[in-house]
Order: structure tokens, then sequence, then C-alpha cells
């Protein structure tokens, strides 16, 4: 397997790695459907080393009143050509101010920030994805790409809009689609498809990012059949850094800030994530002696 270089550098120790405030220009901003677009960044310099899951904070720029920077997953990245990509969704006034960036402008970022997702030389994992929520699997499944393992995909959403970029994860690995109007692939929940359903056993590890039911509901599965489940977070975030305590979430090692100790979690440290028994999700996958 190929291991790359910034993996064998760092290893699990790449939250340590130093932050950097940087200039990015606009390369492209492309809308891919519904609401959401892609900004496409160039910097002159190279790359920092980025762990998928971790994120950045972006200044608005020409929004007076958007005076708190905005984190967003880090969607792509090419060290070879010094770019990477983020996913966004225009759902309010900054998010709506940077839809409307120009190529050739320049974004002032502070990246990589928080703990990504862990890398598990294991063949089989399960990527599963909720609207807007993909945005970090898609450099997950690069990476494991790079490293020689084949993810299987699941996204879905509430209909067709709601799946940005399925072009990209096709070209990446299998990639399977649900959306609630089955007006995409099968009609229904991602924990209703038949990947989930029928094939979650054969997975040694899941990774999810998406809405927090969904979330809620994969790690429960994947508890029920004693497989490690990652979450990636979306709580609100201000500073990106630890400092205003706005994102803290409850684990059972006690409050944990969700932009230095996540956003990615394992499920199973997480309080009020564990399986339900009762849960109409996870009693199909819960085992019986």
């Amino acid at each position: 397997m190929n291991i790359p270089n910034w993996i064998c550098l760092y290893g699990n120790k790449l939250n340590s790695v130093k932050k950097v405030i940087r200039d990015l220009e606009v390369i492209e901003n492309k809308p891919v459907g519904g609401n959401n677009f892609i900004l496409l960044l160039k910097s002159t310099e190279n790359l920092p080393p980025m762990r998928p899951g971790q994120f950045c904070q972006v200044k608005v720029d020409k929004a007076p009143e958007v005076y708190l920077r905005r984190p967003f997953s880090i969607h792509s990245v090419d060290y070879k050509a010094k770019t990477l990509t983020l996913l966004i969704k225009a759902i309010g006034k900054g998010t709506t101010v940077l839809s409307g960036i120009t190529q050739g402008e320049r974004l002032n970022i502070v990246y990589p920030l928080g703990n990504g997702f862990s890398l598990t030389m294991e063949p089989n994992v399960l990527l599963v994805g909720g609207g807007c929520g993909v945005a970090p699997l898609l450099f997950l499944a690069q990476t494991l790409k790079e490293m020689g393992i084949i993810p299987t995909i699941l996204v879905g959403g509430k209909t067709t809009e709601d799946i940005p970029r399925l072009e990209a994860y096709r070209k990446i690995a299998e990639t399977h689609v649900a959306t609630e109007d089955g007006s995409l692939g099968e009609k229904g929940l991602v924990t209703q498809h038949t990947v989930f359903k029928t094939r979650l056993a054969e997975f040694k590890r899941v990774y999810t990012c998406g809405p927090e039911a969904m979330m809620k509901a994969v790690a429960q599965a994947a508890e029920a059949l004693e497989i490690p489940c990652e979450v990636s977070l979306e709580n609100t975030m201000a500073c990106g850094i630890g400092a205003c305590l706005c994102c803290v979430t409850e684990t059972k090692e006690g409050h944990k800030c969700v932009c230095t100790d996540g956003p990615v979690f394992d499920s199973r440290n997480l309080n009020g994530w564990n399986i339900d028994k009762a849960s109409a999700c996870s009693l199909p996958y819960i085992k019986t002696e």
C-alpha cells in the first residue's frame, strides 16, 4: 500500500502541526446544484499537511456585519498544484457573500484546524454522508485510495439537489445514493438503503458526516455490530481554536471542544450517542446470543 508522505511524517500527531494564516487566490467558484458551490483556492506556498476531516476558518470580506470567520471542512487537496477545495452551502449572510466571490479575488483563511479522521489499513470501510455533510468525505476517500484502500460510499439527501458533486465520488469508488423523495438512487434514508441494511456487517470501520440524527443512527447501527464508527460533528463554531467554548460537546471524558478535540470523534466516546436497543434503526443490527 502507498502511504502518503504526510502520514509517514506525522501519523496521529497531525493536529500538532503549526496552523497557518494565508491569503489564497480564488481559481474557481462553481455552482454544484441547489445552493451548493465549490471554491477552488490556490496558495503561492506549499500547502501544510492536512488530514481528512480537518477544517479551515474563512474570513468573509465585503460584509462588515459578518465579523466572525466561517468554518468549512476541507473538501479536497492537491499538494502538487497547491490547491484546496471547499464545498459550501449558501444558507446565511456569510456563505451567501462567499457564493458571489469571483475568480482572482483572495480569501484569508486559517488552516488546518481540528482533529481529522483516523486512517485505517483495513480494506473494507464505509463512508456515509448526508447533504453538504459529504464535504470532508471526498478528501477522505481520495486519501484512502492513495493508500490502496477503495472505500464504499453511501450518500443521501432529501432530493437530487441535496447530493452535491456525486460524480466526484463515483470517480473514486463505488458510490450509492438514497433520496427521501426517490428522485435519485433508492427512496428513503441512508440507513434504509440496501447497502446499509444488507452489507453493514462486511465493513471494518465506518466514517460519517451529515445531520446529527443521521449520524447517530449510523453510529448506533455500527456499534450494534461492534464496528468502530467515527463521526464529524458540525456544532456551531466561532473562534475555531478552543477559546470561546461555544462548540463544546459532552463526551465520556468530560466536555470537549469540537473545534480542537474534534470535529471528528469516536462515536462510542460521545454521551447520548450509544446504542438504544429500542431504536427502530439500531434494532435490526443488534447481535443476539
